[in-house]
């Protein structure tokens, strides 16, 4: 039977020949695609995070994002440096933790990365000094309060997402890397966004997405920089997840809950560059590069002008 496929194979003009072996090798890329997908999502374990070292650092531990990744490392048994803006809210959660998982130790750090941000990055310099940090979560950021037009975005609101969402990781990530140098490992995640790594563009948040790219192409250029030195550096690019800033109060199943997104992000350090750990999402980063842009396009700024007009509607009554 073979050879007789192979003979009429031989038969038929080049053409056909030539688009024979096009079909064949797009079949076989998209299931070598698929079974990859399958491979990272489903059956690729998890990295020993304690190979990194014994204590993990996360900003903006208080709430969402932040909160889950704080309870999944110390789930796994790493130390905490909770570095956030609120005395409070630090030792709301550092309580939480001990509660749940007491034989870790928590040092706190406050910062308000809006402020000054020297000292801050000082303070942190030194609650690390003498310790085995192996794991670093960047996850301090801020968005708009609602959609709106680049001009309406005020002089305050524009310095915060710059200040926040760009010189606050990197220069966090500047002092941290010499410690991890010399001990020659470390993991680093960046928070990145859907906004900036998924859909073409997401009109109305500008200078949100904008910031996200940054993060990005930054954590990228380290992959690369400092691979070979033993410090994995990682971009997580997650969809919607139910939290405050993403205005979403209850998860589902394209909408994980912070400790449901934490869970899935922890098993995904020290892999690829850059990634989307929960995989319902990488459902919808497949739909969307399906379409067109402009189709995505007009449906992102549809949406978000409905966030903008409730917003202001909700500014409106405020005032009244």
């Amino acid at each position: 039977m073979d050879c007789f496929i192979l003979g009429r194979l031989k038969a038929q003009p080049w053409w056909v020949l030539a688009l024979f072996s096009i079909g064949s090798l797009s079949i076989l890329r998209f299931s070598v695609s698929v079974l990859n997908w399958v491979f990272v999502n489903f059956l690729r374990p998890a990295k020993n995070l304690k190979k990194y070292g014994s204590w993990a650092l996360v900003t903006g531990p208080t709430d969402g994002i932040g909160r889950g990744f704080a309870f999944q490392l110390a789930r796994k048994g790493l130390n905490l440096v909770l570095v956030g803006r609120s005395p409070s809210k630090l030792k709301d959660v550092s309580d939480a933790i001990l509660a749940k998982y007491g034989k870790t130790q928590i040092k706190t750090v406050v910062v308000d990365f809006s402020g000054d941000l020297d000292d801050g990055v000082k303070r942190i310099q030194e609650s690390i000094e003498g310790l085995d940090l192996g794991v670093v979560i960047n996850n301090v950021g801020i968005s708009y309060p609602y959609a709106r037009y680049f001009h309406e975005v005020d002089d305050e609101l524009l310095r915060n997402l710059i200040k926040i969402n760009v010189e606050g990781t990197t220069k966090v990530t500047h002092a941290v890397l010499p410690g991890m140098l010399q001990r020659k490992r470390g993991a680093i995640v960046n928070i990145g966004s859907g906004a900036a790594g998924v859909i073409p563009s997401d009109p109305l948040y500008a200078v949100y997405a904008a910031t996200k790219a940054y993060i990005d192409q930054f954590s990228r250029c380290l992959h690369v920089e400092y691979k070979n030195k033993g410090i994995d550096v990682q971009c997580q690019v997650p969809l919607y997840v139910a939290t405050k800033m993403a205005s979403i109060k209850r998860s589902s199943f394209f909408v994980p809950s912070t400790d449901g997104y934490a869970r899935a992000a922890l098993g995904r350090i020290g892999y690829e560059p850059r990634c989307t750990p929960y995989w319902p999402h990488t459902l919808i980063w497949t739909l969307v590069y399906l379409l067109p842009e402009s189709i995505v396009d007009a449906y992102r700024l549809r949406f978000n002008l409905g966030i903008r007009k409730r917003g202001q509607l909700k500014d409106s009554r405020k005032k009244d």
